[in-house]
Parts: C-alpha cells; structure tokens; sequence
C-alpha cells in the first residue's frame, strides 16, 4: 500500500488535531487500509502546494492527489469497494453527504468558539502568529475575549445536539450497531476538541458522552491513544 497522508499537527506530531484529518484517518481504519502519515502545519503550505491544496487532509495514491476529507472518503468507497463500505450504500452516502454539512456548521463550527483559545498553546512560535491573526480576524475579537463567553456558550452548543441525542439513545452509532462515515464526521469535531482543549463540552450523563467514548475506543483505540485531555 502506498498512501500517504498530510494531516496538520502542532508542536507534538502525536497530537494530529484537524477534524477533518480525523474523518480521514477513521475512515482508513474502516477500510482497513494503512496510511503514511506526513505531518503538516499551518505555516507549511508550500509543502501542499504542489497538490493544489493550502490546507488538510491531503491524501497520496500512487499517482493520485486527493483534497478534503468528503472528497477523501468517496474516493476510497469507489477506489476499494472490496472492502467494508464507509456509507452503507447509495442511500447512506446521500444520507452521510448532508450529516458531512451539518458536521461543519453545527460540530466544528459550534466548538470552534468553545476551543479556539487554547489552540495556540500547541503549536510553534510561527504558527502562533498566523493562527492568532487569521482566527481572530474571523472572530471578530480576541480568543480571550472568545474564551471568557464560552461558560455561557456551550450551553447553547449541547442544546444543538439534540438530534444526536436522540438518535443515540435509541442506537449505539449513527451508523446503527457499528460505526460508519456518519459518525466519523461528527466524532471528528469531538476529537479535534479532546486533543486541543481542556474545556469540557460534554456532560457525562449524555448519550453523546457516552458514544463519544465508544468511538475513542473503536478501532483498537485508534483516537484514544493519540494525546489528549481528560475530558
């Protein structure tokens, strides 16, 4: 096999921490394909650049370069249909296209405010600067500012996942008795806020909790042995 995989990471490269790269990364180990991993930074995108990309997952087949983690994942359902399907089936690949939408508005882009102030600690002085200035200029405001709300916010950020809420309390995984692609896309903001943050977004008597921890543990513990904190 030779796929190769840029996922960004900060000063600890055992601490990959896009949700976007996780996406990728679980939905390698679903298929059982193996991936060198080639750590990436904020301020590296002349090492993309030659695969069209400025940002990750930057995935290598042989002599194909494939960019963004949705694009990633039906690549490898319609590159490697011999092994286990990431969707399920045509149904559950339309299905898993609009849960990979509401991932990035609702999961990743409902942490974002509850995590980005404890970002910077883990990168380099030279990421530092331009994650600070590009995040802000997005926020509108300083990350303290951002992280002196989040006590207030994450309220709000639970009350979203109701719809998650329930579907879990009635199934294990959002792809019924097993993981699939679905649950990949949500776990993916979670684990980005696991290894980032020390901030806890979820409470241990939610379901989500709860299926958050099975997805740490799937896969042999795939995410669960990368660095985290305790939350």
């Amino acid at each position: 096999m030779s796929l190769k995989l840029f996922e960004l990471v900060g000063t600890d490269e055992r601490r990959p921490f896009s949700p976007y790269c996780w996406r990728t990364r679980l939905a390698l180990a679903h298929k059982g394909l193996s991936a060198e991993t080639i750590p990436w930074r904020f301020t590296e995108k002349a090492a993309i650049a030659p695969y069209g990309s400025d940002k990750v997952p930057v995935l290598l087949d042989r002599d194909r370069t494939i960019v963004d983690s949705w694009a990633i994942a039906n690549y490898l359902e319609d590159t490697y249909p011999d092994r286990p399907s990431l969707f399920g089936g045509d149904g559950g690949r339309a299905m898993a296209r609009m849960l990979n939408w509401w991932g990035d508005i609702a999961i990743v882009g409902g942490l974002f405010p509850l995590v980005v102030a404890d970002i910077p600690a883990q990168l380099g002085p030279d990421d530092v600067g331009y994650f600070r200035t590009s995040r802000e200029a997005r926020l509108g405001r300083p990350l303290e500012v951002v992280a002196a709300e989040r006590d207030k916010a994450v309220a709000g950020f639970r009350k979203s996942l109701d719809p998650l809420r329930l579907t879990l309390r009635s199934q294990a995984f959002l792809g019924g008795n097993a993981p699939n692609y679905a649950d990949y896309i949500v776990f993916g903001g979670f684990q980005w806020a696991r290894v980032v943050s020390p901030f806890r977004v979820l409470e241990k008597d939610d379901p989500v909790y709860a299926w958050r921890e099975r997805m740490l543990d799937a896969f042999d513990g795939l995410a669960r042995k990368s660095p985290g904190f305790p939350v």
